[in-house]
């Protein structure tokens, strides 16, 4: 992937050692994605620019280790912050934060990859953070937030939290994790730790090869429940075999969609920005709450059994009304039926239920709730 700071003859980003020429496919996505209503975008990097590298190669050491020249970490900082302002005055883009890193905490990133990444102990993370918030702050961009450190999962993040100084911390705004450790690692920890030092946590990447979801439909759910991330992004929407929600056939044409788009449907068409996530009262059921529409939002897993649900609203102020209608939709990841609505479910007293089949994730929204 070509970068903007082609050689460190200088740092002006009008002079020739820049072209902010390169990668327009990169940013014409963005700009495709703004246009429709996309409204935070992050700036992160894969690796620092090749000449920054031990050994000018961006996807890593040989060995997996520290690839950055340690008389680079400021330049590392630099052209982040550099890219950041020339996105604000000429792509009429403001970036919602800037990550330096990706996956910091990887021994995969070598020579003799394919995919540019840099291995940072949290030692040389250290630094580069505190350059970065200085070189924006240097370019008026002191309201722009940085985000750290993206590490592969949830323990890593906590460790390297953990690691830093308090100046360091202080310069992070936003913890970002990736979430490949799924049914795995101390999500509750990690959020306590960003809890007591007043820190939102995002999910911001996950993803696996089951074309099914129901592996989705774990990790979300269990993410909800003890990392409670202010955002969650799944990584590639277009991929191949299972880790796409529509497979990519190559040659750039699409192909099936998997049954995992449906499985998300579930969860992103319904939980919007904004809403307040509440306890779902058991390991397989999220709820968020929309005080403003006083509209309660149920998303519910069942696994090998069929089984009737029952959900009790007693603890609400206002548990809705008697006889009131509740929308459903249903995928049953096993059969036909993908993101389906129903008008078939409605409040009795104080409660309502729903037959789930094998592996099947509902929906269910309920109108006039109060807290």
């Amino acid at each position: 992937m070509d970068g903007y700071w082609l050689d460190w003859s200088s740092s002006d980003p009008s002079s020739a050692s820049w072209n902010w020429y390169v990668d327009s496919a990169q940013r014409n996505l963005m700009w495709k994605a703004r246009d429709r209503g996309v409204n935070r975008i992050e700036l992160f990097s894969n690796s620092p620019m090749w000449w920054m590298c031990q050994n000018h190669n961006p996807s890593g050491a040989a060995g997996g280790g520290d690839n950055l020249q340690t008389w680079n970490q400021q330049q590392h900082a630099v052209y982040l912050a550099t890219v950041a302002r020339y996105a604000h005055d000429h792509w009429g883009v403001d970036f919602a934060s800037v990550e330096p890193f990706n996956e910091p905490d990887g021994s995969w990133w070598k020579a003799d990859g394919s995919q540019e990444g840099c291995h940072f102990e949290s030692s040389t993370q250290r630094p580069v953070i505190n350059y970065l918030r200085s070189e924006l702050n240097a370019r008026d961009l002191g309201w722009m937030p940085i985000a750290a450190s993206d590490s592969w999962g949830y323990d890593s993040a906590l460790s390297t939290w953990n690691s830093f100084d308090s100046t360091t911390r202080g310069n992070v705004a936003r913890i970002n994790v990736h979430g490949y450790q799924q049914g795995g690692g101390r999500r509750d920890l990690l959020y306590a730790a960003a809890q007591a030092a007043g820190r939102p946590i995002w999910n911001s990447e996950y993803g696996e090869d089951d074309a099914s979801g129901m592996k989705a439909a774990s990790n979300l759910n269990l993410d909800f429940r003890w990392l409670h991330p202010k955002a969650w992004v799944y990584w590639q929407v277009v991929g191949g075999g299972g880790w796409g929600l529509i497979q990519d056939v190559g040659n750039g044409t699409t192909g099936p969609v998997n049954t995992k788009y449906f499985v998300l449907a579930q969860y992103l068409r319904h939980i919007r920005p904004g809403m307040r996530i509440i306890d779902g009262g058991n390991g397989n059921t999220v709820a968020a709450y929309d005080a403003a529409a006083r509209k309660l939002v149920v998303v519910a897993t069942n696994y090998g059994t069929g089984q009737w649900l029952n959900f009790d609203l007693s603890k609400f102020g206002h548990p809705s009304t008697d006889g009131a209608a509740v929308a459903r939709w249903a995928t049953v990841t096993g059969g036909t039926e993908r993101y389906q609505a129903h008008a078939d479910t409605i409040v009795s007293g104080n409660r309502f239920w729903s037959w789930f089949e094998p592996n099947t994730i509902q929906t269910f929204e309920v109108k006039d709730v109060s807290i």
